[in-house]
């Protein structure tokens, strides 16, 4: 009888420790990043329940400070905003780089995300999807709007939107003749841009109608036609652009600003092994095509291209020519003393009469 209770118990722990292990897995992303659908389809065949909480980079980065990297599994930063974190703060872990199923990832993204998240010898991330940001144009409206320059024309007034964020900074600052990233290393040469940057912006106040923070609000915007000029992801243009043909995105001459946003697993992550089952999940073709689908957002994911949708390829075959794409600025990884130094200005933008 005594065998039978211990082997009765040894079961029951077992089934316990098998629950336990599944658990709960807490996402820190971007709002739709994580489709209901994809949600549903990871907890039928895992048995893990998923909670998410939607954030942005700023808000990523505030969280996981105040908790020294605790309170989530895993969070979906861009790679530019990961390495001087680290470094600072250390608020996230080392990836283990022999859980992902690497033959999934289009291998130079990985690459490239891997080099840009070294932190003392060890990378930090891996790559979920890309995108650039450039001016959602309303082209019956604005036909001429094909710069950065654009979010400061008076020929615009009052019909003009973009996000106090260093995105404006960095697009305008190209725009008036600089090369922002190559200023990376020279602080000094940075601060003397942005106070150029800032002062354009400043005198431009006049002409902007509204700074958005909310995508969706944008959007409305445009599509009623209270913004005819905005800075945005091509990705928000191609929802318009499939209800308005007059709509649609513009790549600035002087090249539209890339990101990539990835996975990258908190210092006190409690459920790692849920953590790395996601990233796989995600970036399966099927998975990763219903991800482009909905958000019209390319992924890394290597075998994706069989499943997506032909409209949504061509969207991006009408707004990223060979050349355009060649001209991407892609963002590096920010030092936090220019982040810091951005913010300052942006703050100095926002208190400007």
């Amino acid at each position: 009888m005594k065998r039978i209770v211990a082997f009765v118990a040894i079961c029951l722990f077992a089934l316990v420790g098998t629950a336990q292990a599944a658990g709960t897995f807490k996402l820190l992303t971007w709002k739709g990043y994580a489709p209901k659908e994809l949600v549903d389809k990871f907890e039928k065949e895992t048995g893990i329940k998923v909670e998410v909480t939607y954030s942005n980079n700023e808000e990523m980065v505030a969280k996981l400070r105040a908790t020294r990297g605790a309170g989530f599994d895993l969070a979906q930063p861009s790679q530019d905003r990961i390495s001087a974190v680290q470094e600072e703060f250390q608020i996230y872990q080392p990836m283990d780089y022999s859980k992902i199923e690497a033959a999934l990832f289009i291998p130079s993204l990985l690459d490239a995300v891997k080099k840009n998240t070294l932190v003392g010898g060890k990378s930090h991330a891996v790559p979920f999807c890309w995108g650039t940001s450039g001016l959602v144009v309303n082209t019956e409206k604005a036909p001429d709007a094909k710069s950065w320059k654009a979010l400061i024309d008076p020929a615009y007034k009052g019909r003009i939107s973009y996000r106090l964020k260093r995105v404006a900074l960095i697009g305008l600052g190209f725009a008036l003749g600089y090369k922002p990233f190559d200023l990376y290393g020279d602080p000094k040469a940075y601060k003397d841009m942005l106070d150029k940057v800032a002062e354009a912006m400043i005198a431009g106040k006049p002409l902007v109608q509204n700074y958005w923070s909310n995508g969706d609000a944008l959007l409305e915007s445009v599509r009623s036609g209270e913004v005819t000029v905005a800075e945005a992801w091509d990705n928000g243009a191609w929802k318009l652009h499939a209800e308005n043909p007059k709509i649609d995105f513009v790549a600035p001459v002087e090249g539209c600003l890339g990101w990539i946003d990835t996975f990258a697993i908190p210092a006190k992550a409690e459920n790692v092994d849920a953590a790395y089952k996601w990233i796989n999940f995600m970036l399966k073709p099927e998975n990763a095509a219903l991800f482009t689908n909905q958000e019209k957002t390319p992924t890394a994911s290597k075998g994706a291209g069989q499943f997506v949708d032909k409209t949504v390829q061509a969207d991006f075959d009408r707004s990223f020519s060979t050349a355009t794409i060649d001209n991407i600025k892609w963002y590096p990884p920010v030092p936090a003393a220019l982040e810091e130094m951005e913010g300052k200005i942006l703050d100095k933008i926002k208190a400007a009469n």
